[in-house]
């Protein structure tokens, strides 16, 4: 038999200040970072990239890398006034209709009526957190757990002044 190549659309939302306070744990350092260039490829696994999303609440985030993630994914990265939560569920619902997968990339409860909704308009919905800070209810209502690992983050080294 051979394979058959499925064609998935898919999008993956990112609640950058959960995860962010995740991988910062999990390397224990505040200079650590997602290396999306590694993860998106595994969270994919062949897939098509539909969008990326980097929900990103507070400070300024780095325009660097904001224009990497539209350069390599066509990603945006969207402020938000307090918590990603609502932009982020609002935006799942929006895309729901236009791809099979959603990937959430947060280990937070708070979206799991947001993961039981999308299931019900049939969508597949993944999540991909660190798993020693994703809540167990979370990833048992997820239809697939991608857990981040330290090998997925880089330590981000400021440039020396000179």
């Amino acid at each position: 038999m051979e394979n058959i190549l499925i064609n998935q659309s898919v999008a993956i939302l990112c609640d950058g200040n959960n995860i962010e306070r995740s991988i910062h744990e999990l390397s224990k350092s505040k200079n650590s970072m997602i290396n999306f260039d590694q993860l998106i490829p595994k969270l994919l696994n062949g897939r098509g990239l539909n969008r990326l999303i980097y929900f990103r609440e507070g400070k300024a985030i780095s325009s660097k890398f904001a224009e990497r993630l539209h350069e390599n994914y066509y990603g945006s990265v969207i402020p938000c006034h307090k918590s990603a939560d609502i932009p982020l569920s609002i935006k799942a619902t929006q895309l729901a209709s236009k791809v099979d997968t959603i990937i959430i990339m947060s280990g937070d409860s708070d979206y799991v009526d947001l993961v039981r909704h999308l299931k019900g308009e049939g969508v597949r919905v993944e999540i991909a957190a660190v798993r020693k800070t994703a809540a167990r209810i979370l990833i048992d209502e997820a239809d697939h757990f991608h857990e981040i690992t330290k090998e997925d983050c880089f330590v981000y080294k400021a440039p020396r002044k000179k």
